[in-house]
């Protein structure tokens, strides 16, 4: 009977969730909101009777709802967008948390809770909602707004951000106490387990969407792309971090193939369909009697939550360089929590280290801020005019004063070639230690339970270290050599740049060659010590010691040139992941007019080597560039009707094509370059 019962609380659950949706959708409230309203009437705090039987198996599948929120959300987080941000984002969001983080934990202290109760409170205080901002922005026609671009970036951020916190919080439930030493270890495997993840996703994940995508099959890339969800958000709990925090970084590698839009789309449903259990789930949560009781701190909170972010972001934003019209509209749409909130908040649930009234609290404060989110969006540019016009014309002059000079400094010629290469040197030699000691990490997870693939005679006693620690030893080669290569390359160009003949003389060459020397020698030092420390795990005895360091110098000696050309391979590799076009939406199309008196249609064979060939119809955004559409291809005598935006073009296509003469011309040439067909 345990099946009938689930499926009955599944109908449950879905038919309540999709009438009240509905009606929230009516009345043009958010449907997160809606979902939550589910929760409240199917949950066992609402009488009389409880509709809802077997809460821990929905309590499972909100789980799900949670990865899957996740992953939509890693999806929409592109790594392009991160850079591209600008320095808006970087100031605005950090000093946004931090004011708010330490604004909650206050405020916790002065209601007189508990220490995790108010660390998880100034955690949910301070990331704002994308998905109810993204919905109040596009409802109100403003998505293409500077502002909106901007506070688009600030989400990204705080994205990365949350996902940071996340961590911290488990690490400090479980130890229960808050030390700089803590918390450094925790961002310190953090760092490591997210830089070792990424190289290693962005290298082989992308391709392996590429490779599938080929096959043109949906079942295909959807099945392999939820592969790729599941199994990396239980490596990352094995590795003692979240299920969330797996998912949203998968979703990161995915979001840098050309099948991102794809996969976008065919997990939406899915990804649906378990966030509404999961919000309702949040509802279920929800007591009544527990929200009338702490009514005085939920009306305190929510006040604090739109006034701290208000100013916080719009203080960072203008402090950024913003005009203050720009800042006050990015502090308006960013005064309210949501999904990250609930997440934060259930995490608190699941590791049983807050009160039982801060998950109600929190759901009640985000409906109340989004309630308001309109209205502040909607008010943000008269109370700017307002300010400009009646505000103390000393203090308007110099804040247009201090947006001129910000503006002044960001217009200002960057870094010369040296300062950028030595940057992205040592960028490069920072995340080739971290991957190293991604790579330790690993070996130690290994020794403390041996691989039952293992002969027994490696998974018993010294030789098990052994063996893990020459593994370990020789998969981080090519990183060390190429860490001390680019040692070398920056030892010279310091002594080039730093011994100048003019203050050094006729002791040039000797002091030049003494400095490209001294960094290299002492980069060398640093990274034995480093490598002695990762190893200390897995570190055989010291008997044996010095036979394996002398096995490692042999080693270095007979792979040099294999390690090199192995770490050139996987630079080249990563590098040609961002060099591919960005997944974008082509637009849609223009209405074709009902006389098509200038329209035509021609045919256009693509040869191999042709610009278009092994492209998405996408990528090329043939549509925006010419005008021109296409309407069908011709591939090995099948025909493919009204090809959508994702199909990619081959050798010996014949490309239909629809459009006036000279529209046809200019999509010839983006398809098959300046000769014609």
């Amino acid at each position: 009977m345990h099946g009938v019962e689930f499926l009955q609380d599944m109908a449950v659950v879905m038919m309540v969730a999709g009438l009240v949706t509905i009606l929230f959708h009516r009345f043009r409230q958010p449907v997160v909101l809606g979902y939550v309203a589910a929760g409240v009437i199917v949950g066992p705090h609402t009488p009389p009777n409880t509709l809802i039987h077997d809460e821990a198996t929905i309590r499972t599948l909100a789980e799900m709802g949670i990865v899957f929120l996740m992953f939509g959300l890693g999806l929409e987080f592109n790594l392009r967008k991160l850079k591209k941000v600008g320095s808006t984002a970087l100031i605005a969001a950090p000093l946004e948390i931090t004011l708010m983080l330490g604004l909650g934990y206050q405020m916790g202290r002065w209601f007189g809770w508990e220490l995790m109760d108010c660390l998880f409170l100034g955690a949910m205080m301070s990331i704002s909602s994308t998905t109810i901002i993204v919905k109040a922005l596009r409802e109100l026609g403003l998505t293409k707004e500077r502002s909106s671009g901007l506070i688009f970036g600030i989400l990204i951020v705080e994205d990365v951000l949350a996902i940071v916190m996340i961590a911290l919080l488990s690490g400090i439930a479980m130890t229960g106490s808050l030390s700089l030493q803590d918390v450094g270890v925790t961002v310190g495997r953090l760092s490591i387990f997210l830089a070792t993840a990424l190289v290693a996703g962005l290298i082989g994940v992308p391709r392996l969407m590429a490779y599938v995508g080929r096959f043109r099959s949906d079942e295909m890339l959807l099945v392999t792309a939820l592969g790729l969800l599941f199994g990396f958000s239980i490596l990352a709990v094995k590795l003692g971090y979240s299920a969330a925090l797996g998912a949203f970084v998968v979703g990161a590698m995915v979001a840098e193939s050309r099948e991102a839009g794809r996969i976008e789309h065919l997990a939406a449903p899915i990804r649906d369909m378990f966030s509404a259990v999961f919000f309702v789930t949040v509802g279920m949560l929800i007591d009544p009697r527990l929200l009338w009781q702490h009514a005085g701190p939920i009306l305190a909170i929510s006040a604090a939550v739109i006034l701290g972010k208000l100013t916080a972001c719009s203080f960072g934003t203008f402090v950024a360089g913003e005009g203050g019209r720009s800042s006050l509209r990015v502090g308006s749409g960013m005064a309210q929590i949501g999904e990250f909130s609930f997440i934060i908040a259930a995490l608190g649930v699941q590791l049983k280290v807050t009160s039982d009234f801060l998950y109600p609290i929190a759901v009640a404060v985000s409906v109340i801020t989004t309630l308001f989110t309109p209205y502040l969006i909607r008010s943000a540019g008269p109370v700017a005019a307002l300010v400009e016009s009646k505000g103390p014309e000393p203090l308007v002059r110099l804040l247009e004063a201090y947006t001129q000079w910000v503006g002044r400094l960001g217009r200002r010629e960057g870094p010369g070639v040296a300062s950028r290469m030595i940057r992205r040197w040592t960028v490069q030699m920072v995340l080739n230690l971290l991957l190293a000691a991604g790579v330790f990490l690993a070996a130690a997870f290994l020794s403390r339970q041996a691989p039952s693939w293992l002969p027994p005679v490696l998974r018993e006693g010294a030789a098990h270290g052994v063996f893990l620690w020459l593994l370990a030893v020789v998969a981080t080669l090519p990183l060390f050599i190429a860490t001390f290569r680019k040692l070398q390359a920056l030892g010279l160009l310091v002594a080039e740049l730093k011994v100048t003949r003019a203050a050094a003389g006729e002791r040039t060459a000797a002091l030049r060659s003494m400095v490209a020397n001294a960094i290299p020698l002492a980069g060398l030092a640093g990274m034995v010590v480093f490598g002695l420390a990762l190893s200390s795990p897995v570190l055989p005895t010291q008997g044996v010691l010095p036979v394996l360091v002398a096995t490692v110098a042999f080693l270095t000696a007979l792979l040099w040139k294999s390690a090199i050309r192995i770490y050139s391979k996987a630079q080249f590799a990563l590098e040609e992941t961002f060099r591919n076009p960005a997944p974008v939406e082509e637009p849609a199309p223009r209405p074709i007019p009902a006389l098509l008196r200038d329209a035509d249609l021609q045919t256009v064979t693509l040869t191999e080597g042709a610009p278009a060939v092994r492209r998405l119809i996408r990528e090329l955004a043939l549509r925006t560039h010419s005008g021109a559409s296409v309407v069908g291809i011709e591939r090995r005598g099948v025909p493919i009707i009204n090809p959508g935006p994702d199909e990619e073009l081959q050798s010996g296509d014949v490309v239909l094509l629809l459009g006036s003469a000279n529209q046809i011309d200019s999509a010839r040439k983006v398809l098959v370059g300046a000769a014609s067909d």
